[in-house]
Parts: C-alpha cells; sequence; structure tokens
C-alpha cells in the first residue's frame, strides 16, 4: 500500500554492529513510510534477525555505527520500553513463555503501560476484557487462552497467534515479523497473515522478515530486500520474492554491486 507524500516512520542509515566483537550488521539502509509493507528475505546468517532486535533495543547487540531515526526520534538512544511505548512493535520468532503471569495480565499491563506513555488514564479490568474480547475475533482465538500463563503449553501457531493478538491490542507504528510464518501450518499461516492484514492500515507500517514466499502469498508487500553478509543487496517488488523461490540467492550473491537502500 503505497501511499503518496506519507510521513516516513523508519530510516537506517548505514548501521552496523557486532554481536561478542563479531560483525553482523555491516552497512543496513532502509527507509519505510507510511502504509507501506516490507519484506526481507536472504539465507542463514544474513543478518535478518539481528536487525529486528537492534530495532527493538535487544541488549546483546552492540550498534557500532549508522543512525536509526523513528518518527524523527534518534531510536538508538531510546531504552527498549521507550521504543516499545513509542510505537515499535516486535513479534519474536520464538515467543518466550511466562510461567505463573497469565495471559490477560500480560496483555493488561503492556496496554495501560502505552496508554500511560500516552498521557490517557489505564483502563479498568472490567473495561479491559471487552476490549481484548473485541481483539481475539482478529486471530480467532477462544477466551479460554486469556486465563492461562503467557505461551505456556501454547502450540507454535497459538503462540504467534498471541503475538499478533499483542500487536492488535498495541496499534504500533512499526510493527517488525521475525519469521512470524516460521512452524505454522497451512491454517494457522492464513489466520495469522489476516491478523496482519486486518492491522495493516494508511498509518502504520511493518516489516516482515521471512525465509519462504508462500507468506508473501497472504501478505502483500510493497518492497522485497534480500539482506546478506550483512547488507541489504537487491531490493524489488513481490515479483522478487517468486524469484528467490525458484532460484535461490547464490545468483544474487555471486553479483558485484554496490548496495542499495529504499
Amino acid at each position: 500500500m503505497i501511499i503518496e507524500n506519507s510521513e516516513i516512520v523508519l530510516s537506517v542509515s548505514d548501521l552496523t554492529a557486532s554481536v561478542d566483537g563479531t560483525p553482523i550488521l555491516k552497512g543496513v539502509n532502509l527507509e519505510v513510510k507510511a502504509g507501506e509493507i516490507h519484506a526481507i528475505m536472504g539465507p542463514n546468517g544474513s543478518g535478518k534477525s539481528t536487525f529486528s532486535k537492534i530495532l527493538a533495543g535487544h541488549p546483546a547487540y552492540e550498534v557500532t555505527g549508522g543512525e536509526v531515526i523513528f518518527q524523527g526520534q534518534n531510536l538508538l538512544e531510546m531504552e527498549p520500553e521507550d521504543r516499545a511505548r513509542s510505537g515499535v512493535f516486535l513479534a519474536f520468532q520464538y515467543p518466550l513463555e511466562i510461567p505463573g503471569v497469565s495471559n490477560l495480565d500480560f496483555l493488561r499491563v503492556a496496554y495501560n503501560s502505552k496508554r500511560k506513555a500516552q498521557g490517557l488514564e489505564e483502563l479498568e479490568p472490567f473495561d479491559f476484557e471487552d476490549l481484548v474480547h473485541e481483539k481475539l475475533d482478529v486471530v480467532k482465538m477462544d477466551s479460554a487462552f486469556l486465563n492461562r500463563s503467557v505461551n505456556e503449553g501454547f502450540s507454535g501457531g497459538e503462540k504467534k497467534r498471541n503475538e499478533i493478538l499483542q500487536m492488535a491490542l498495541l496499534e504500533p507504528k512499526i510493527a517488525i515479523l521475525d519469521e512470524t510464518d516460521s512452524g505454522l501450518d497451512i491454517d494457522a499461516l492464513k489466520i495469522v497473515a489476516g491478523g496482519v492484514n486486518q492491522l495493516a492500515n494508511p498509518q502504520n507500517a511493518t516489516i516482515m522478515i521471512t525465509h519462504y514466499q508462500r507468506l508473501l502469498d497472504y501478505i502483500i508487500p510493497d518492497y522485497v530486500h534480500v539482506m546478506a553478509r550483512g547488507q541489504i543487496l537487491m531490493c524489488g517488488g513481490k515479483e522478487l520474492a517468486l524469484e528467490l523461490e525458484s532460484r535461490g540467492y547464490d545468483w544474487i550473491l555471486e553479483q558485484d554491486f554496490e548496495t542499495v537502500g529504499v
């Protein structure tokens, strides 16, 4: 959904980063505007998940250079919780289980934390329950999951649906979906993709990190970026994902060209 003259939500310039002294990102450039859906594809070890975790503020990754501007703010100077309250959302590839914390309580605390940061009053428990029950339909989730511990005993598909439920409640400005399709059967994939599509609008943006073109059959990207060797090496439309599906990545890795950003 490319919108003319839309605002720039996220601007990444020459971003470099390392883990335990090992360089992972080696100059990533990316621009994301409101209303857009971007897909990042690439072989294992290319830096895709590292990129997503750096945007969210994971402390294990050291940014060694470059700039990330989110809605006019220096994202790299913000604490992880402030990034989340400001509208950065990360759906994890492997969502964590939190025994002893009910899903309903977890969702309410997260939701009210964002409201408080916006200067709004917190929702009372009964009002929040009404709201969360409305959002359950986005991911076709049974209300019984609200009373269980966060992700504990959930199947892979249920965990991913729970991530999208969080996204529906928090209404982020930019959602980063780190291999949301991994481990999903076709029915769960359709439900998760349907939820993402319902939540996309002209005011927000989405970055999807995936290995497989099949996700892009259900969530149509405006741009597809190929990441390898810690850089974005090629950009295109959905047709690029189809070409990657049939040809793999070797033909890109063998080329010699300047990195590009969209």
